[in-house]
């Protein structure tokens, strides 16, 4: 190629480049610039040649605009050619645009020249922040949406709290007087040669069943109201998970195949065991429905350090430390709509009958009680990933304090019951009188403060309902014991929000029956309170 030939062809790539290219001298005056310098600020060349570069640049940065050049200029190399800079830009007219701008050095015969080739990136930028913008709009409609749903389920979770307390005392009285009536049933039944008395029996019996099936559906209501006293201890979960293998193979069926990835390391966590069984086997069950022909549930442990990444649209998570624990099956999937309602409780999509739709809501309330949270990924034909996250602890594990095995203690002891609701005080007065303790009733606080204050007759528990209408439990116990420090107290309830601290255990020194509660445990619970070491503690 000749010299001539090369230097039209640089020519023409000069002249024809897509950026506008102004060539400048170590002082700043234009030498040379294309045509599409022309295009893009509205100069012509001759109107351009000789003039400082700082004429491309708005009024209110020349000063810094030239400062800068004079510093490229003593050390042209400190910026490597390509070096990209976002600025402004300034047209014949007083327009403005914004501007990328690559500035490279060019040593000559007259000294150093520099080319700067500028594009206009206006469009380029309004696309990404229009992209910037739709980004963050689909971040802050997904931020809203979550607490919307956190707060639907709180609301769904105070509903619910407040009916399995109601429901708790119905189904406790049901429980116990058809206890009793089995009792005569059965000594009927066992003199009676017709069998006549054995069909009531059978009859009773389902009636027995049947509340209890509804004393368990409470609760699961109070585990997802996050209602349900926690008997806290450091467990780990790898353990609980080992132990429930076998279970949970038979739970899910020989068609499924189970699956455990566990952490070697996992980190102890502060939580109850019972509730952490419960919710291994509500997503077994859950992902065995979900795979009727067949598949794989997997269950993985891990652990985990929060950090604000993780924060991102989970308006319910804390920084911290963290096991993650995840519950996956190759089944069916959700659809959106689904799985935005699968924590609420009674929501289901199954036939009816099949399913209480309270197994995912039971999940959703023990992981939140245990200061966790709790998300799904499901996608249809894909299946379903359940993931909870658990706060670690750095406690250390201690040992279950041993259950009084002593004698009944019954003689000489005298129970004094407070319970608002009719039905429930009679039936917890006869549990008690039937099993040798003396009884005085009384239907509110006020009542029962009274009665301490005129009757002389030696207390020995303090037996209370937690939920009453003008005076609760706590404040009962506090005022009665204030008058007779050596009263023990135990406090029966459904919903034993009042009496709990944080993460719904149970404040120290409390002691709690919950109910709906059968004779058997209502006697072992009234025991232990009158056996333990302290005042009034039996000889």
């Amino acid at each position: 190629m000749t010299t001539g030939l090369a230097h039209q062809l640089l020519a023409g790539l000069f002249e024809t480049a897509p950026d506008a290219i102004i060539v400048f001298d170590q002082d700043g005056r234009i030498i040379v610039v294309n045509a599409q310098t022309e295009r893009l600020f509205g100069y012509a060349r001759q109107e351009l040649v000789g003039e400082l570069v700082e004429i491309l640049v708005p009024v209110p940065a020349r000063s810094v605009h030239r400062a800068h050049r004079r510093r490229y200029v003593d050390d042209p190399s400190s910026r490597a050619v390509g070096s990209w800079m976002q600025l402004a830009a300034r047209r014949k007219d007083g327009t403005e645009f914004h501007a990328e701008i690559t500035l490279g050095p060019m040593q000559t015969e007259d000294g150093l020249l520099v080319s700067a080739a500028v594009r206009d990136v206006t469009g380029r930028l309004a696309i990404e922040a229009e992209g910037d913008r739709v980004r963050m709009e689909a971040e802050r409609t997904r931020f809203e949406s979550r607490v919307q749903q956190s707060q639907r389920l709180e609301i769904l979770g105070q509903l619910a709290g407040g009916v399995a307390h109601d429901f708790n005392n119905l189904v406790a009285v049901i429980l116990n007087y058809a206890a009793f009536v089995n009792e005569e049933v059965s000594a009927a039944a066992e003199r009676d040669t017709g069998g006549r008395w054995e069909a009531v029996r059978g009859d009773v019996s389902q009636i027995q069943l049947a509340a209890e099936r509804a004393a368990g559906l409470t609760r699961q209501l109070l585990a997802f109201a996050r209602r349900e006293v926690v008997s806290e201890q450091v467990i780990d979960l790898n353990g609980i998970i080992r132990d429930l293998e076998q279970l949970l193979r038979r739970t899910i069926g020989e068609h499924l195949e189970l699956v455990t990835n566990l952490a070697p390391d996992l980190w102890p966590i502060l939580a109850d065991s019972g509730q952490m069984e419960q919710v291994l086997v509500n997503l077994a069950v859950n992902g065995r429905d979900a795979m009727p022909g067949g598949g794989t549930l997997t269950i993985e442990t891990d652990n985990l350090v929060v950090d604000e990444i993780h924060l991102d649209g989970r308006p319910d998570l804390k920084l911290g430390r963290y096991i993650r624990v995840q519950v996956s099956d190759t089944g069916t999937g959700m659809a959106k709509e689904v799985r935005e309602r699968a924590f609420e409780p009674f929501y289901t999509t199954k036939p009816k009958g099949e399913g209480s739709g309270l197994g995912l809501a039971t999940v959703y309330g023990v992981v939140s009680q245990a200061g966790g949270y709790a998300q799904i990924y499901s996608e249809p034909g894909i299946g379903t990933t359940f993931t909870a996250l658990l706060p670690a602890t750095d406690q250390s594990a201690v040992a279950s304090p041993v259950a009084y095995e002593g004698p009944h203690l019954a003689a000489d002891r005298t129970v004094l019951i407070v319970e608002d609701e009719d039905a429930m005080r009679e039936v917890t007065r006869r549990i008690l009188v039937r099993n040798g303790y003396r009884v005085v009733a009384a239907a509110s606080g006020r009542d029962a403060i009274d009665v301490v204050k005129t009757n002389t007759e030696h207390i020995d528990l303090l037996l209370t309902d937690v939920v009453m209408p003008q005076m609760l439990g706590k404040e009962v116990a506090d005022r009665i014991t204030a008058l007779r420090p050596h009263v023990r107290v135990l406090f029966m309830s459904g919903y034993a929000q009042p009496v709990l601290g944080a993460k719904g255990t149970l404040e120290p020194g409390v002691r709690l029956v919950q109910k709906p509660f059968s004779e058997a445990v209502l006697l072992a619970k009234v025991r232990d309170v009158l056996a333990a070491p302290g005042r009034g503690a039996p000889c």
